[in-house]
């Protein structure tokens, strides 16, 4: 009995090493976690649903162009022209968990399936049952940047990008201290991160469709900028188009908006592998808030009413994570673990400082 206790110890211990390690004994310097809201785990993992790419439950107009585009005989075939970037380098050299279908499941803790409390489970690490509006309320959760930001070897080099105007307030921006761009008004004290007169002029004259959330196109352009003229160690991007589209119940939109994420992905870590402070020494994290409804009418939507919205997924690319490609038959990912994945990438303890906080995500980190 004791030595079957002692070997199960011994195991238990060994997964925790794989899934933190020293900053001494990984590759990675920097972190990129980029999401974007409310982007289905079907696209991700099926590519276009039909149903999306007609005139009735897609609002689309010309069908037969679009069927073109993105409607192929099998899943692995549409999810690939939908989102090459996932399929032929994540898939290829990292890691994707969410596939339902092949026993792999990510699920947010939170309960209500809506952003406010997603973006707060996976920047904090754990849900929190007070939050349960997307008001714009000074979240008085700590987030995994502005604790990285608040150590020596990141102050100063922590930055986020984000698209959607409440994040600033689940950021807590004026408390976290790291510089942040929004096309929005920020709460006072914020420290705004600098970028050219151009796109801000841009982007004054470019809230033309929502009140809340600006194209992608220009969150794209700034985090490309922060990357270039700050580098910063731990960068946060959000793209937002995804869920305005699904809520609007524009099929073509939104899977281009998905198509438009999986290029910026793409040219993202282009220009990370020409940069030599980043070039083979930077992982992505890449996941969204909530998943969705199923087609061919709740699609549009999300939240504690739809239990299919609590289902999302988790991409992982860098040195020290496995290229195991596709995952199937996992344990259980929970959004929560997010946080504590981004700080063990890079050496950091994050549940330490946090006991309520996840776990890193096992397998994410070579042992």
């Amino acid at each position: 009995m004791k030595l079957l206790t002692f070997s199960t110890w011994c195991l238990a211990l060994l997964g925790w090493a794989a899934t933190t390690g020293s900053a001494a004994d990984l590759k990675t310097r920097n972190v990129v976690l980029i999401t974007t809201d409310g982007l289905r785990w079907q696209e991700v993992f099926q590519g276009a649903d039909e149903l999306l790419l007609s005139k009735e439950f897609g609002n689309v107009g010309n069908t037969n162009a679009l069927r073109k585009e993105f409607w192929r005989a099998t899943p692995e075939a549409r999810r690939e022209v939908l989102l090459p970037f996932l399929w032929g380098k994540v898939a290829q050299s990292g890691q994707l968990w969410g596939n339902r279908t092949k026993g792999s499941e990510v699920r947010v803790s939170n309960g209500r399936n809506f952003s406010y409390p997603g973006y707060n489970e996976f920047l904090t690490g754990y849900p929190d049952p007070k939050i349960d509006s997307n008001d714009k309320v000074l979240n008085a959760n700590t987030n995994v940047f502005e604790w990285l930001n608040s150590k020596a070897d990141f102050r100063g080099r922590v930055a986020a990008v984000v698209n959607w105007d409440v994040l600033p307030w689940i950021l807590n921006a004026p408390r976290a201290g790291f510089p942040i761009w929004s096309g929005f008004e920020v709460p006072p004290g914020t420290q705004r991160l600098p970028v050219p007169e151009a796109l801000t002029e841009m982007v004054e004259h470019g809230r033309t469709i929502w009140s809340g959330v600006l194209l992608d196109t220009f969150v794209g352009y700034a985090a490309k900028h922060a990357l270039r003229e700050l580098k910063p160690r731990a960068l946060f991007v959000s793209y937002g188009e995804t869920d305005d589209w699904a809520h609007e119940g524009q099929g073509e939109r939104y899977l281009r908006s998905a198509h438009n994420f999986d290029r910026f992905l793409g040219d993202l870590w282009n220009r990370c592998q020409a940069q030599p402070e980043y070039r083979d020494s930077t992982t992505f994290v890449i996941t969204t808030d909530h998943g969705r409804g199923p087609t061919p009418i709740a699609w549009k939507n999300h939240g504690r009413e739809i239990a299919e919205s609590s289902y999302m997924w988790l991409a992982v690319l860098g040195p020290d994570t496995p290229a195991l490609g596709e995952r199937s038959q996992t344990p259980l990912v929970k959004q929560a673990q997010v946080a504590a994945t981004v700080a063990a990438l890079l050496g950091e303890d994050f549940p330490r400082a946090f006991p309520q906080a996840a776990s890193p995500v096992p397998g994410v980190i070579k042992p």
